[in-house]
Order: C-alpha cells, then structure tokens, then sequence
C-alpha cells in the first residue's frame, strides 16, 4: 500500500475516534480496547465514593459496560463520555469527560472523572470546557445540567468555575441520594 494511502488510512481513523484536542489532552471515543484503563477508572476511590460502585471487577465488566453505555450513547444520541488522554505522557489514558442524556434528568449531563495522580492538576476544567464547546457547537445544545454529591466540595468549586450555577436538589436515580443539580446556559 503506497505511503499516502496508509496515512489517509490512519488520519480517517484519528477523525472517526478523536473528538476534540486540547493544549494538553486528546479527547476521544471509547473502544472496547479501553476496558483495562475503564476497569481501573471506575474503581478509583473518588470514583467508588463520589459516582458509585458499577461492580466492574474485571476487564469483561468493562467490555460490557462499556457496550452497554458509552458505544450505545455514541449510535442513540452522537456524543458520551470520551476517554481523555495525556498528550506529554505518550497518550497515556487518564480519564474521562463527557455528555449523557440520563432517564431522570431533562437536560444533558456533563460529567468528569480522573485517575488520582492526574486530579488537582487542571486537567478537569481544561476537557470540560472543551465538551461544553463541543455541546454548543456540534451538538446545538443550549442548557447542561451536572449532579454532584452536597459532600464532593471539588467538583462544586470545578462546576462553579466552568460557569455553572446550583439550581435545586434531585433524586434522579433509585437509590433515592439527593444530589445537587447545577446548570448552565451555553
């Protein structure tokens, strides 16, 4: 296959998955070759605490779960959580940042989580304003919703920072736990 046709080939590939770059981050879709690094993320103990435990044991867990929420947001609705990766760290898988349409909310939801080294380090605000460009631009939405937990003091201050305001309490979901909802007009 001649040079030109193997980068053609390559580059079609970087715009099917990559979403959006950032001055430090590739933004792009999940892959089922992504369950070691989703197996790892949702056990994080910010995870377990502030999102919830998705009994996600091993990496089939994690293919399966990854089907069932992230490829099948992708088909139904054009955009969910992407995996974001560290461009100074060869591409290193770090986290995830994204936009769901939630049965128990009316508006789309963003939402963000982080390996433990990678917290604290900006990397939250830089992806989540790239999504909420994102949401605006390619996807025409107008209003984003998040929910956090009253106890999560981070992702308020982060929330408050990208522009959203607090809005109400909800229990959208069955366990019946009151979350803060904030929102924000794009």
């Amino acid at each position: 296959m001649p040079e030109n046709a193997i980068e053609r080939c390559v580059v079609t590939l970087l715009i099917k998955f990559m979403i959006a770059e950032t001055d430090r981050l590739l933004v792009e879709k999940f892959t089922l070759k992504d369950a070691s690094f989703f197996k790892e993320l949702v056990n994080t103990p910010h995870w377990l605490k502030y999102i919830g435990d998705r009994d996600i044991k091993t990496i089939n867990d994690a293919k399966a779960y990854i089907k069932k929420t992230h490829l099948k947001s992708y088909e139904t609705t054009g955009f969910g959580f992407y995996k974001l990766l560290l461009k100074e760290e060869n591409n290193k898988p770090i986290g995830s940042c994204g936009l769901v349409k939630r049965e128990g909310l009316d508006d789309v939801d963003i939402g963000f989580a982080f390996l433990p080294e990678y917290e604290g380090k900006g990397l939250a605000y830089e992806s989540s304003s790239a999504i909420l460009e994102i949401a605006k631009e390619e996807f025409g939405l107008e209003r984003i919703v998040a929910i956090t937990l009253p106890t999560n003091s981070n992702s308020i201050k982060l929330l408050e920072k990208l522009g959203f305001a607090y809005e109400k309490r909800v229990k959208p979901f069955e366990d019946g736990e009151e979350l803060l909802l904030f929102a924000k007009t794009l």
